[in-house]
């Protein structure tokens, strides 16, 4: 009996389904053990990525909890946990890591250990882990620590790349390569420099009020002539 168009087309649909399911079933019978090995390892994988990132947050709270203790006790003119204090500066996250150092390294230089100062700073500085700014902090205070027995060119060299006027630096890394060029005899050098940061509102006022008085030492006018006001 000869099968109607319609009879061929369900027949057809039939076997189209009889082999989708037979190529389903080796494929899961081949594969199957595998994808559920994929599919727990993701979703395990998963689970810890969200664990993570709640150990994360809870630990990073728990050490800014931490270094503001700390930084309260330091701007006090206390003295923090000394454990502590090195817990922090041992710390994962960089900034917290940074400040914690910064605060050692003040702490040593206040008590006249000025060479576990400058050892901390020194490291700081070559610590390409930390943000430039801190980087750029020790520096300079790690030259000021060492000013009196450093060559004039070597403050020079360490500082002239920060001692640029409208920089974030220039007040603390301009007076120390001022003052470089003055023990040279760079008084052309030094005196255009104190009267830019005598000029410069970025610089703090101790340092604006000593750079304008070594400028007029050197001839240079660095008084300021307030603007004229108009009236309308």
């Amino acid at each position: 009996m000869a099968l109607t168009p319609q009879n061929s087309e369900a027949f057809m649909r039939e076997v189209d389904d009889a082999v989708r399911e037979e190529r389903l079933l080796t494929f899961w019978q081949r594969y199957g053990r595998w994808l559920l090995i994929l599919i727990v390892l993701a979703l395990a994988a998963f689970g810890g990525w969200l664990y993570w990132q709640h150990y994360s947050k809870t630990q990073s709270e728990a050490v800014s909890e931490q270094m503001d203790a700390v930084l309260t006790t330091a701007i006090g003119g206390g003295t923090p946990d000394a454990k502590e204090l090195d817990k922090l500066a041992d710390a994962s996250q960089p900034g917290y890591r940074a400040s914690a150092q910064l605060v050692k390294a003040g702490l040593a230089a206040r008590k006249g250990d000025s060479k576990a100062a400058i050892a901390i700073y020194s490291t700081m500085a070559a610590d390409t882990s930390l943000d430039q700014p801190y980087r750029d902090l020790a520096l300079i205070r790690q030259t000021a620590l060492e000013f009196e027995s450093l060559k004039p060119q070597q403050v020079v060299d360490r500082l002239k790349p920060l001692a640029i006027e409208g920089a974030p630096w220039f007040g603390s890394a301009g007076e120390m390569v001022a003052l470089a060029y003055v023990k040279m005899g760079k008084t052309d050098l030094a005196g255009p420099m104190f009267a830019a940061m005598a000029k410069d509102q970025g610089v703090p006022e101790s340092i604006r009020s000593r750079a304008r008085q070594m400028a007029g030492v050197m001839g240079i006018d660095a008084v300021e002539i307030p603007a004229e006001t108009t009236e309308g």
